[in-house]
């Protein structure tokens, strides 16, 4: 329960009356719903910025009226209000979709406030190309006669431009294989609804990002994970054909969070097992172009001859977020099928940002930032593995990571983590654990977000807490 409103001394109307009264408010409003429990008096002291013994009394004026109810080792509760019109929401708040880990709903809740954020998945906003976007707004403005939707697909003059981008990576596609998404996370949202049938099973590796969202899961499918070695996903160990549908969903360049790259041979090997075994894959490509020395090896897609891999794109990690631009690759019939869905959904991604998008893939302009991004990224990486060898040297292990975001941080098993985290929220420092990812005594660190400078303070406080621990 979150509480950032204080009553004011000045007033005339006692504190405790102040206080009554804005909690009612809360609960009438909708805002504190039935059965809600509140902080403890001592919090709720801090929080209002007055005494306990005016909590008290404050507590005490609405258990009277019936609006809180308080029970001996139960705290006090938001009481059945017979007071007021208030809707009980809480019959409602148990829909389809699954709620979020606690810890992932801290984290989204708290990385817009003040807090170090050490491992937010996007580009810090020094790095946004702000001239060059400028430029291509004011270039695209005589062309916006009007903002209509656009066909199912998506633009056709993005597609057109994502058909050219593709081919650096060897994927030859026409226009009618692509269709233009509102960032990957509805990509993953459309394959779950409109391809997946309930009890189906998604394989993945065995830390993985999926494990922070409940797309899958919401639409009753079954996430299990596989093992990786030095080479990538071991999908050998993937379990023999069932009567369920079956799935995998792989990151392989630049994995998230491990940061792991899938060798050639790789996914050589695991193509020719998909087909074999008639297995459909996802291959999800959001860090691709983010290599920082070399080129990761060609993606499945490009070796992909029987149509057995969905191929996911976005240019969140490469851009902006903001612009909530996805699209995903496959056989018409597919593609098809999922745009259908997606327009009963929200009829096209923005056609602002379509327009945008295909303006910036067609200038030589966009390369160059890359180059220019890549070169940004490497030494914000070398700044941050130095941090570590530092402080955490003797506490932790790491990979060098080939391109991405993410370092993933291995840590020795004494280690609580979740005391670590709840004791760096205390000092406005947010993390993610290896726990919302599958993985324990570890958590994903982000060189793409915070400045070096930052990060190493970041670090320094985190090796400190460790030590106290």
């Amino acid at each position: 329960m979150e509480i950032t409103w204080q009553p004011n001394p000045q007033s005339p109307i006692p504190l405790y009356q102040q206080i009554s009264t804005y909690c009612r408010q809360q609960i009438q409003q909708g805002n504190w719903l039935v059965g809600e429990k509140l902080p403890a008096q001592r919090q709720l002291a801090q929080q209002f910025g007055v005494n306990r013994s005016t909590i008290v009394t404050a507590l005490n004026d609405l258990q009277a009226d019936g609006v809180l109810i308080s029970a001996h080792g139960n705290g006090t509760r938001v009481a059945s209000n017979t007071w007021s019109l208030a809707l009980d929401w809480h019959h409602y708040l148990d829909g389809q979709f699954n709620a979020n880990l606690p810890t992932i709903q801290t984290i989204n809740r708290l990385e817009n406030e003040n807090y170090l954020r050490l491992s937010t998945g996007e580009l810090a906003p020094e790095l946004f190309p702000q001239k060059l976007v400028q430029a291509k707004l004011r270039a695209i403005t005589p062309q916006v006669t009007q903002l209509n939707y656009l066909e199912p697909l998506g633009a056709l003059n993005l597609r057109q431009a994502l058909v050219k981008r593709l081919q650096h990576w060897q994927i030859d596609v026409q226009p009618e294989n692509i269709l233009i998404t509102s960032g990957s996370l509805q990509a993953l949202e459309l394959i779950s609804v409109a391809l997946l049938k309930p009890g189906a099973t998604i394989y993945t590796e065995a830390a993985t990002y999926l494990n922070s969202l409940q797309v899958f899961q919401s639409a009753a499918a079954t996430l299990t994970g596989i093992p990786q070695d030095d080479a990538g996903l071991c999908y050998w160990q993937l379990p023999a054909s069932t009567t369920t549908q079956q799935l995998l969903y792989t990151i392989p360049s630049f994995q998230n969070p491990t940061g792991s790259v899938m060798t050639q041979q790789r996914r050589h090997d695991l193509l020719q097992f998909a087909e074999k075994h008639q297995l459909p894959i996802i291959e999800d490509t959001a860090y691709q172009d983010l290599w920082l020395e070399t080129p990761p090896p060609l993606p499945l897609k490009a070796l992909d001859r029987a149509g057995n891999v969905l191929y996911l794109g976005t240019i969140s990690k490469v851009l902006a977020p903001g612009l909530r631009l996805g699209w995903i690759v496959g056989p018409t019939a597919v593609i098809r099928r999922l745009s259908d869905v997606k327009m009963q959904t929200d009829y096209g991604a923005s056609s602002l940002a379509q327009q945008l998008l295909a303006a910036l893939l067609a200038d030589s302009a966009y390369d160059d930032y890359l180059t220019e991004l890549r070169q940004q990224l490497r030494q914000r990486r070398d700044a941050a593995l130095a941090s570590l060898k530092d402080y955490l040297a003797d506490v932790a292990t790491w990979q060098v990571p080939r391109g991405g975001f993410y370092i993933w941080l291995k840590l020795k098993p004494t280690i609580n983590m979740e005391q670590l985290f709840q004791a760096a929220l205390k000092r406005h420092i947010l993390f993610n654990p290896g726990s919302i990812y599958g993985a324990d005594h570890a958590l994903r660190l982000s060189f793409a977000y915070a400045s070096p400078a930052a990060f190493r303070r970041g670090i320094a406080e985190l090796a400190e807490l460790i030590k106290r621990a």
